[in-house]
């Protein structure tokens, strides 16, 4: 394990937090993933491997406890880990608030896709089965269509045809619904410039910004 050599506190955290990717394998722990490919959905550009090293580092150091019911395994945060949380909030409140710009590396669908499926306010959609396609016209054609699909409780991103009739289709480029999503955007100004556009049903498209909701920190009032 490396050391500051200090024995100033934040030194000693950042011992075992400062390491590229350790965060944010913290984040999607927060936010409530605890499988190694829930995982790895939050982190699409995280290898395994280093994903499992980091998993690994966390639990030596008490942050993550592991859990095994038969070839099951699941990762979930101790009393330490869960006391990050506001450290972690602290700083996407801070990352929204003042890093603005966002590069075209920035801009990834399956993230988008994983982050925006978790915490859909799913009360508000209807209780039969509903899919939204998204099609992005600023990606590469491999990666440039999504479904989502809820039904009841349940919710499935799909990044092949599920085969099940599409309520709502929304055509627009991926920077622009991460803006969306982050609040950078509204719908009105996005609908205005018509930089989006809904094809079905009248009801899905009119209440979509409620169904998919935005991300937490999209509340952040920004400076100026």
């Amino acid at each position: 394990m490396a050391s500051y050599g200090q024995f100033c506190p934040l030194a000693k955290a950042m011992e075992i937090l400062d390491e590229r990717w350790t965060m944010l394998v913290v984040r999607e722990l927060l936010a409530g993933s605890t499988h190694f490919n829930e995982l790895r959905r939050g982190n699409p550009r995280m290898s395994p491997a280093l994903l499992s090293k980091r998993l690994t580092r966390l639990e030596r150091s008490g942050v993550v406890g592991r859990r095994a019911e038969g070839t099951h395994v699941s990762y979930i945060l101790t009393a330490s880990g869960e006391e990050l949380r506001p450290a972690v909030e602290a700083l996407a409140a801070w990352g929204i608030r003042w890093i603005g710009e966002l590069g075209e590396a920035d801009l990834d669908p399956h993230l988008l896709l994983w982050d925006m499926h978790r915490t859909l306010p799913l009360r508000e959609w209807p209780r039969r089965r509903t899919v939204v396609a998204f099609e992005f016209d600023d990606v590469p054609r491999a990666t440039a269509r999504w479904w989502l699909c809820v039904s009841g409780n349940q919710v499935d991103v799909c990044d092949v045809d599920p085969g099940f009739d599409v309520d709502l289709t929304v055509r627009t480029g991926l920077r622009t619904m991460v803006e969306l999503w982050r609040g950078d955007r509204s719908w009105q100004q996005a609908l205005r410039e018509e930089l989006i556009t809904l094809t079905g049903t009248t009801e899905l498209a009119r209440r979509l910004p409620d169904l998919l909701g935005r991300m937490a920190t999209a509340a952040v009032p920004r400076p100026g």
